[in-house]
């Protein structure tokens, strides 16, 4: 008996499935987050520490999603690698990125380093990049699952930002000019601390850089940011206001998503 064909509705669940599903690599945190990894690491044990160490220099929780994302995003990046045991070791990127004088041009090479953001590069080298729906539409031609398009792009955008490849131009990627005397300098230094508010935190110096790196992974303002990645986001700030400022007090803020519900009917 001849095998019937599928019918045509299931071979388009199909395309649709395989259509949800990235082809790409490219990470879920932007390169300040990588950075703050690499650090991270560096602070611990140089150049390698256990993925325990890591969580609790960091005061994050070792099983946390937000953290494995956020250690996952410093790889993508090419900046670490993992080995059994759960230990983490810095590449020479990563080694590169975690010295104040290698700084600013090791960022640049780990922007490229991503697959998704090495190829929107050469795709459009040298021309403005396109507007918010049709740059979505190319992410997923080059791989990218339909449902992750719009985090997709906002983490390359702000990456590149924080990688210095909207120095020279805010409408389109171009590789940082590397000046003599300023390979220590980063991409948010270069600009004058525009984007971090240049503010001196009271005390008559620039804010603190976890700080400011914490600003910098905020979304671009009028941007749909999931109540969930703002959850994310507080409970990233608040490890990193427990490691730079330190109280008697003992407890901790809980942070929660609190549901919506509809308001009592007052007119009984």
């Amino acid at each position: 008996m001849e095998s019937q064909p599928k019918p045509a509705a299931n071979e388009s669940e199909a395309t649709a499935a395989k259509n949800e599903r990235s082809t790409i690599e490219f990470p879920y945190t932007d390169l300040d987050n990588a950075v703050e990894i690499v650090r991270g690491v560096h602070e611990v044990g140089g150049t390698a520490c256990t993925y325990d160490q890591l969580a609790a220099q960091l005061q994050a929780e070792a099983s946390g999603g937000g953290f494995r994302m956020r250690v996952g995003g410093a790889k993508t990046f090419g900046l670490l690698t993992y080995e059994r045991g759960g230990r983490i070791t810095l590449t020479e990127l990563g080694r590169e990125i975690a010295d104040p004088q290698s700084e600013r041009p090791a960022r640049a090479r780990a922007f490229l380093a991503v697959p998704l953001y090495e190829r929107v590069f050469n795709e459009y080298r040298g021309r403005p990049l396109p507007p918010q729906a049709a740059l979505e539409r190319a992410l997923v031609a080059f791989g990218v699952g339909q449902k992750v398009t719009d985090k997709a792009r906002q983490v390359m955008l702000r990456s590149a930002r924080q990688a210095g490849y909207f120095e020279l131009s805010q409408d389109r990627l171009t590789s940082p000019p590397i000046r003599p005397g300023d390979a220590g300098r980063s991409p948010q230094q270069e600009d004058g601390g525009k984007r971090d508010g240049g503010s001196d935190g009271g005390g008559g110096g620039k804010l603190h850089p976890l700080i400011q790196g914490l600003l910098m992974t905020l979304p671009e303002p009028r941007t749909d940011w999931a109540i969930s990645e703002r959850q994310n986001w507080l409970v990233m700030a608040n490890s990193i206001f427990k490691m730079i400022y330190p109280t008697q007090e003992t407890g901790d803020v809980e942070i929660k998503k609190v549901d919506g519900g509809k308001e009592p009917d007052k007119s009984q």
